[in-house]
């Protein structure tokens, strides 16, 4: 029941189409009071090791956690983008302070 922290930054494991893993660090998740439900927005392990300077991809995915286990679904409706879209850029600007 051991849970890593690098920093205090929780990792989760996705697997990729191809069912290879990959290991993003979530920066953060929030709910929607409106509809209900979870979302998750993370970032490439990899890729924030690399160059700060590069725009770091992230990823959205809207999810429910069953006992511990997060299941992952993605993203469908321009609205709920629109969300996610929001509570980046207002994380992005809380990040740079």
């Amino acid at each position: 029941m051991t849970h890593t922290h690098d920093e205090d930054q929780e990792r989760i494991i996705i697997p990729d189409e191809e069912g290879e893993e990959h290991l993003f660090d979530i920066l953060f998740t929030f709910d929607v009071d409106e509809t209900g439900k979870s979302y998750m927005v993370v970032q490439p392990v990899e890729s924030s090791e690399e160059d700060e300077e590069d725009e770091a991809e992230v990823f959205g995915f809207r999810y429910e956690d069953v006992d511990g286990e997060f299941n992952l679904y993605p993203i469908e409706t321009d609205e709920e983008w629109d969300i996610v879209e929001e509570m980046l850029n207002t994380f992005a600007d809380n990040e740079d302070l």
